[in-house]
């Protein structure tokens, strides 16, 4: 039996640029968040789950209008957070940004990606797609989890804006990454949330 995760980072935030911590999307934002729907259309869905954080909720509330089958609820296991602190193995260009972050903030984002992965990547005894709306450094330590990389190699992989991310979990056998950051249902305008690209 195959279960599928389809991983969505919420739509643009309204004022992103502004580094606030949480609000409402984007004109854009909402205009991404029905493009992934309806890309995500024709998917049986088993489930669907969403951080409570504004920008993650609005998302999964256009997405449900597009598609009325889909129930998405809430889930804390979602939530932006800090999934792992520095090592003495991280390149050190990364050590700048955890300037600003407590060790308490990285001990509640390590625990709380062992519990989501604990809870989503269980193998099912059905075939199950499920549906999870939630930000850029969890989808990043999910892929990370695939590859069974170092804790610190989610930093650079990068989520665009309504991009999608499957995965494939299994029984007897690692997961799998089956498309990473896939942006075909996105015009070159929508495109937004990525790092910036760096001049040659």
């Amino acid at each position: 039996m195959s279960h599928y995760l389809y991983l969505v980072r919420h739509g643009e935030q309204l004022d992103a640029e502004h580094g606030l911590p949480d609000g409402p999307l984007s004109p854009r934002g909402k205009r991404q968040a029905q493009l992934v729907a309806d890309r995500l259309s024709g998917v049986p869905f088993t489930g669907a789950w969403h951080s409570p954080l504004k920008r993650a909720t609005e998302t999964a509330d256009i997405i449900a209008e597009r598609m009325p089958a889909l129930e998405p609820q809430p889930n804390a296991l979602l939530f932006d957070c800090i999934p792992s602190g520095p090592s003495p193995d991280m390149p050190h260009a990364f050590e700048s940004f955890f300037g600003g972050i407590t060790p308490e903030q990285i001990d509640a984002g390590s625990a709380q990606m062992a519990d989501a992965v604990s809870e989503f990547f269980s193998p099912s005894r059905q075939d199950r797609h499920d549906l999870l709306i939630t930000h850029n450094f969890v989808i990043a330590w999910f892929v990370r989890h695939v590859f069974d990389a170092a804790d610190w190699r989610w930093m650079g992989l990068n989520q665009a804006n309504c991009g999608l991310t499957i995965i494939r979990v299994r029984s007897a056998k690692p997961p799998v990454l089956v498309v990473h950051n896939d942006l075909g249902h996105l015009p070159v305008e929508l495109r937004t949330g990525l790092p910036d690209p760096q001049p040659v």
